[in-house]
């Protein structure tokens, strides 16, 4: 427990951060990474140029801070990270040498400001919130390591299959290299695959969501291949995992991990709602939802460029001519000539809440979204202007988290 005299000077420095918050966690990384070089590959570089994942930290640090009298307040936001610092394989010694570096950059950033005082209430608070991610780090990893088909740390996995879903999407189908048992998992949640790029010293580690059901022999991830625009830095293990990985090829995977799942309690018609890559999760959904639920309704909206850039339509349109409760509809912002023939989308240009409207016929059920940060926005923004609650709303970051307002 912390004492009054910390909680009030961490509070305290609540305004600081708010203003000076992404210029600390920036020289973080910074100083992380220079000396600890090993562990920038546990991030992706993409998120990290694009300062992503600072902004992310700083905004959890800023919420420890502002909620550091009554920490269960963030207790969602810290099982969150906590999966996917399980998945990621993050260790407890680790701790210690982030809070060297946060701290010291916490003082390089304020100078004389970041008094020794705070410094020391810093610290305090640092190791009560550490030792929260730890405690909760070890359950998941004995309950992964002890559950059936479970691992605690990384496993070898086998490239079975290697389909071509779209002109940027690519299935991968895994499977255990020693032939045992593979865990059972959520729909929505991520496995985390480790690869080691030839002429890089360290290995790589990125998180994709599972795009079919479990219970299946295998595992698979839908990737898709982020160097095709230009002004977004390329994902080098996205385009390795297209360009360099063949099936036969052994990669490393952890046990599934995430809170992004459905709610299997609930009975009331659900919507599923996703942009580009982010329909991945969806699927698995989907697939969880006809098999489970074979009652609930279900409707199921896609945005995307157009049918070259539309991964898995031909299995979502299986499903729901197999099972009638399911509604699909597809929003292209450029279709092609060829869509247009076909008549392959239901709207043109972008998603928006008339059209979402004109499909869902009720706010009395569940909302379940995920995609790029601007179409989540939109989503988001829809859903609060039609009045569904945000007990209702449910969503998946791609990479680290961000702001929906």
């Amino acid at each position: 427990m912390l004492s009054e005299q910390t909680i009030q000077i961490i509070k305290s420095t609540v305004p600081v951060l708010e203003v000076h918050g992404v210029a600390i966690t920036k020289r973080f990384y910074q100083r992380l990474f220079t000396a600890h070089p090993e562990l920038l590959n546990l991030f992706n570089h993409a998120n990290q140029k694009q300062g992503r994942q600072q902004t992310a930290l700083a905004n959890a640090v800023y919420a420890a801070a502002l909620h550091i009298d009554r920490l269960e307040m963030i207790l969602p936001a810290v099982k969150q990270i906590a999966h996917k610092h399980r998945s990621l394989g993050v260790k407890p010694e680790q701790y210690p040498i982030v809070g060297e570096h946060l701290l010291a950059a916490i003082k390089e950033v304020l100078g004389d400001a970041a008094t020794d005082e705070i410094l020391g209430a810093w610290a305090e608070a640092y190791g009560v919130i550490a030792s929260a991610f730890i405690g909760i780090e070890s359950d998941m990893y004995t309950n992964s390591a002890l559950q059936p088909g479970g691992w605690s740390d990384f496993r070898a996995f086998v490239i079975a299959r290697k389909d071509r879903e779209s002109d940027v999407i690519t299935s991968f189908y895994l499977t255990p290299q020693d032939q045992g048992p593979i865990a059972a998992f959520e729909a929505g949640q991520y496995v985390s695959i480790r690869v080691q790029i030839p002429g890089d010293e360290h290995t790589h580690i990125r998180q994709y969501s599972l795009s079919h059901t479990s219970g299946q022999p295998f595992y698979r991830i839908s990737v898709k291949r982020e160097d095709t625009n230009p002004a977004v830095p390329a994902g080098k293990v996205s385009v390795y995992l297209h360009n360099g990985i063949q099936e036969g090829d052994v990669v490393w995977l952890s046990a599934p991990a995430g809170d992004f799942t459905l709610d299997s309690t609930d009975t009331r018609p659900v919507t599923l709602l996703s942009g580009g890559v982010g329909l991945t999760p969806m699927v698995s959904m989907l697939h969880a939802l006809v098999t489970t639920q074979p009652d609930r309704k279900v409707t199921f909206i896609h945005a995307t460029q157009n049918g070259e850039h539309h991964a898995l339509r031909a299995e979502v349109e299986q499903l729901a001519k197999e099972h009638p409760q399911v509604t699909v509809a597809w929003c292209y912002a450029q279709p092609t000539s060829d869509d247009r023939g076909a008549q392959a989308f239901h709207k043109e240009g972008y998603l928006d809440l008339p059209w979402i409207q004109s499909l869902v016929p009720t706010t009395d059920g569940s909302f379940y979204f995920c995609g790029p940060l601007p179409f989540m926005k939109t989503v988001n923004q829809s859903l609060i202007a039609w009045g569904v609650p945000e007990a209702n709303r449910h969503y998946e970051f791609f990479g680290p988290a961000g702001a929906l307002s």
